[in-house]
């Protein structure tokens, strides 16, 4: 059980048996090796933009990824180490359910995003970011927005709706996150953090072991959301033997042959080149952020409960739930939905039942319509 309390912050359970799991175009048959190569933002969604957001330091930027012109917006929040990305299949989807526009966001300290002070992750910080992007993006009027959470952003949209930041807020859905089972998980958390790999030697063997360790069950979107998880970054494989030779060797024929030198000048540049392999490793190093945790989650369930607005909270399975959203469930404060056979990834995982839910949910409170032509 303690295993499986961990995983509901930040990353997934472990595959269950069977395999990944993944939609019935992505199996692959006897001898067929899936695709584990990145697929484009742009396949997703429409736009790219950098927002600009003044501070008190100078200027914070902010990437978000936006699609869809009319109808309320979708704001959606990803979880810890995760980026805008996460949400990219499941965006398209939801786009061909419902008349809405997305704007996914990188949170600060994810994905790339750039602010000044990247080591504050308080609740407090990240709720008042996303009240300035979207002052931003749609000034002193802005449309109707839903705001949607997954893990650490289900934490912050709910903080981001208890401090008004948000003023023409429509409604609130927060997936797999509830704050008993978070709040057990932070003692396992540094030991989950340290099993997994430090680093990747491309992005394909970064994407591969998302799948294969359980952490996204669907291989399209771990294709186009780790790139969101991981950077790269140069480093040298050094080989001091054959490098100070070469350039002890430089020296003693320095005044002898001018052409010999460049010819071992180059032979060093270029053995140094063959052993500088790229290598991939995490945006965010998760470890550090831990003085934050606590702020996140504590408390998670009241603030939930009183927000002013209609709530749906998905949930990769019933054994998440806790005292307080069990007797608030059973008052009908909240909608919720269990969606089993899901990772805690749940929107990457089965996105079309995400949209599913979410669509369904916004349709019966009257905030948008479904698309002509859409059965659900």
């Amino acid at each position: 059980m303690e295993k499986q309390l961990h995983l509901n912050l930040l990353a997934s359970r472990p595959p269950m048996a069977g395999g990944v799991q993944s939609s019935s175009k992505m199996r692959m048959g006897p001898g067929r090796k899936r695709d584990f190569s990145p697929l484009p933002w742009s396949h997703y969604y429409e736009t790219m933009e950098d927002v600009e957001v003044e501070n008190e330091n100078g200027k914070d930027i902010f990437r978000i990824y936006c699609s869809g012109s009319h109808g309320p917006v979708l704001l959606l929040l990803h979880g810890g180490g995760h980026s805008a990305l996460s949400w990219a299949v499941f965006t398209a989807v939801i786009c061909s359910r419902i008349t809405c526009r997305v704007v996914a966001m990188d949170l600060r300290a994810h994905g790339d995003s750039k602010v000044k002070n990247p080591e504050d992750l308080s609740a407090d910080t990240m709720a008042k970011d996303i009240g300035k992007v979207m002052e931003v993006l749609y000034g002193e009027n802005p449309p109707p927005i839903m705001i949607i959470g997954h893990s650490m952003g289900g934490a912050i949209a709910v903080h981001t709706a208890i401090a008004n930041h948000i003023p023409s807020l429509l409604g609130l859905c927060v997936i797999d996150v509830v704050e008993g089972t978070a709040m057990d998980a932070l003692n396992s958390m540094q030991n989950f953090l340290r099993s997994r790999p430090k680093t990747f030697k491309s992005l394909e063997n970064a994407i591969e072991w998302s799948v294969k360790s359980g952490q996204i069950r669907n291989v399209e979107s771990a294709r186009v959301s780790m790139g969101g998880q991981v950077k790269k970054c140069e480093e040298t494989a050094s080989s001091p033997g054959v490098s100070n030779s070469i350039e002890g060797i430089i020296e003693e024929d320095e005044e002898e042959e001018a052409e010999e030198e460049s010819n071992k000048k180059r032979m060093k540049e270029d053995d140094q080149e063959m052993k500088k392999e790229s290598i991939f490793t995490w945006r965010v190093e998760l470890s550090k952020t831990e003085k934050y945790w606590e702020g996140w989650f504590r408390g998670l369930s009241a603030l939930f409960l009183t927000c002013p607005v209609p709530k749906l909270l998905l949930l990769a399975g019933v054994d998440r739930l806790d005292k307080d959203l069990t007797i608030g469930q059973m008052q009908g404060k909240f909608q919720m939905q269990v969606l089993p056979q899901c990772g805690h990834a749940v929107h990457e995982d089965a996105p079309e039942k995400v949209a599913d839910a979410l669509a369904t949910f916004m349709v019966r409170h009257k905030f948008t319509d479904f698309k002509e032509g859409y059965l659900c």
